[in-house]
């Protein structure tokens, strides 16, 4: 006997996130006081997505990244990758990613090849897997030629590769990646991201990784973070978050009277836009911008504000960090104060571990 008023419902799959954090914090005293590096983080990340932490030195984004690969333990929170917890179940967490910190992982002493069975043996592969798999990875990262050197003698480019194909030795879920690029020539910096754009398209594992490089997280992403004091203070698509800023355009009079006059116009003629003027030059950033700017030049003409030089640029990461802080990613990562926090950060975080 069947109930009419009862419905049959198939429930689809429940996909959970592959990465995630629940009020995440971590906190350390220096000189008694407490500093606080992450500040009740909440992310998701899924299977699959390429994402870019962006933000300046002492951020806490490779804080972040100790938490989620069991290298620190947070202070406060919760957190999850590959369905295991990082507190409670360090070895699941451990044996399901792949990390690639800021300093070299292979021994300095150890031949390249050598290093890779180790890792992959220490992996619980077979011996013959083993090799099998670190001639897969040394002909994959372009190796062939220095496999058999001692990872002292190769040059950075070559021990950045290195160290992305030990963490991959494994296949892992997930892989997270510290600043994969500094220190290395633009050349080298080239070759590396379009090997990581490679391993992504064609494993479609989870990429984590954190970048001073604003064309590097535009370049690789799909998804950027940006993180400050700590915080995540935006999360969206590269074309999203610039998008929501318009382009800048620069035009350039003959004295600052004109400008000033010229800014005036503009300010009547377009409203919603953001106008600064600077002596004799004038920004303008206005959705649309490339559009704009011919006929605003024109129309300044027939007024007498007679424009000597215009430049019209897209927006960049940079604009959106400084739209979002009032200052410029760029330089906070030059500052020596900032590279002083970072340090302080590594050197706390060592003596927590």
């Amino acid at each position: 006997m069947t109930n009419s008023n009862l419905t049959n419902t198939v429930a689809g799959p429940v996909i959970q996130p592959v990465i995630q954090t629940r009020g995440l914090t971590r906190t350390f005293t220096a000189r008694k006081q407490t500093v606080e590096a992450v500040r009740g983080l909440d992310l998701e990340i899924a299977q699959g997505e390429l994402v870019a932490f962006l933000g300046p030195n002492g951020a806490g984004k490779s804080t972040t990244l100790r938490m989620l690969t069991t290298l620190l333990p947070p202070t406060s929170g919760s957190a999850s990758v590959a369905g295991f917890d990082v507190a409670t179940q360090s070895r699941q967490v451990r044996q399901s990613i792949g990390y690639v910190g800021q300093g070299n992982a292979a021994g300095h002493q150890q031949h390249g090849r050598d290093e890779l069975v180790s890792q992959a043996r220490a992996h619980g592969l077979s011996r013959m897997e083993a090799r099998a798999r670190a001639e897969e990875l040394i002909a994959d990262f372009d190796l062939a030629a220095c496999a058999d050197r001692k990872v002292s003698t190769l040059s950075g480019g070559q021990r950045r590769r290195m160290d992305i194909a030990i963490g991959l030795v494994h296949r892992p879920r997930v892989l997270f990646l510290d600043e994969p690029s500094t220190g290395l020539d633009p050349q080298n910096r080239a070759n590396l991201q379009t090997q990581i754009q490679r391993l992504h398209a064609e494993t479609g594992s989870t990429i984590v990784l954190t970048t001073h490089y604003l064309e590097e997280a535009d370049a690789l992403a799909g998804r950027v973070i940006v993180v400050d004091h700590g915080q995540v203070i935006a999360d969206d698509t590269a074309y999203n978050l610039k998008s929501s800023l318009g382009d800048l355009i620069t035009l350039g009079f003959y004295d600052q009277a004109t400008a000033a006059a010229a800014a005036h116009r503009v300010r009547r003629s377009a409203p919603e836009a953001q106008i600064k003027t600077l002596g004799d030059e004038v920004t303008i950033r206005v959705a649309g911008g490339r559009e704009l700017a011919p006929a605003l030049v024109a129309d300044l003409a027939v007024a007498g504000d007679r424009v000597h030089r215009m430049e019209v640029a897209g927006p960049t990461l940079d604009d959106v960090f400084l739209n979002l802080t009032g200052r410029s990613l760029r330089e906070d990562n030059d500052t020596a104060t900032d590279t002083a926090l970072a340090s302080t950060d590594e050197t706390l975080e060592e003596i927590a571990a």
